[in-house]
């Protein structure tokens, strides 16, 4: 896939992102959720926003999974991915991020908030860089300052934190890491 070209006023949105907070269903996944004849959930996650997410992460800027759905498929993904925050069950997203801003003493133009849905629009809105994933819903793409390539579940998350590296100048170390 070809490098993302941002226009002047999003490339300045994306270099001062020092945190990354992520929806989970419909964002790191598809949306689906499997559920077997005994009622065990299982979801499928990308390993390439897994590496996305270990990238952002490798160059200081924070990353969290925020979940209107209470799940332990999802809680196992955060501790694997050793997000910096991880909270599930939260139907009202926006008092949790101003939480976790204040924690970190970070305004919202700090902060990336990548969504797909409805209940995610109050914290794009609060935040500096708001994405939404390709497969969003119409009006969660009009909150965006970015709609990516690619879908939910299928590298969105990658290719955020990459158009986010590649805006402070940090792409090419990661590149030189992997082929001098």
């Amino acid at each position: 896939m070809a490098p993302i070209e941002l226009l002047p006023s999003l490339r300045g949105a994306a270099k001062s992102v020092k945190l990354v907070i992520c929806d989970v269903d419909g964002v790191l996944t598809s949306g689906a959720i499997f559920l077997d004849q005994w009622g065990v959930e299982s979801k499928g996650f990308s390993v390439v926003d897994g590496t996305g997410i270990h990238f952002l992460k490798r160059h200081g800027i924070q990353v969290g999974l925020l979940s209107g759905r209470k799940s332990a498929v999802v809680a196992r993904r955060a501790e694997e991915l050793n997000a910096s925050f991880f909270y599930d069950g939260v139907i009202d997203k926006m008092p949790k991020l101003l939480e976790i801003l204040e924690s970190l003493n970070l305004p919202g133009s700090q902060a990336c908030f990548i969504g797909d849905d409805l209940i995610d629009i109050s914290c794009m809105r609060l935040c500096g860089f708001p994405v939404a994933v390709q497969n969003a819903h119409p009006e969660v793409k009009k909150a965006a300052a970015y709609v990516t390539r690619a879908r939910g579940g299928e590298g969105a998350v990658r290719e955020a934190a990459e158009v986010i590296l590649r805006a402070q100048g940090r792409f090419g170390k990661i590149k030189e890491r992997f082929y001098p």
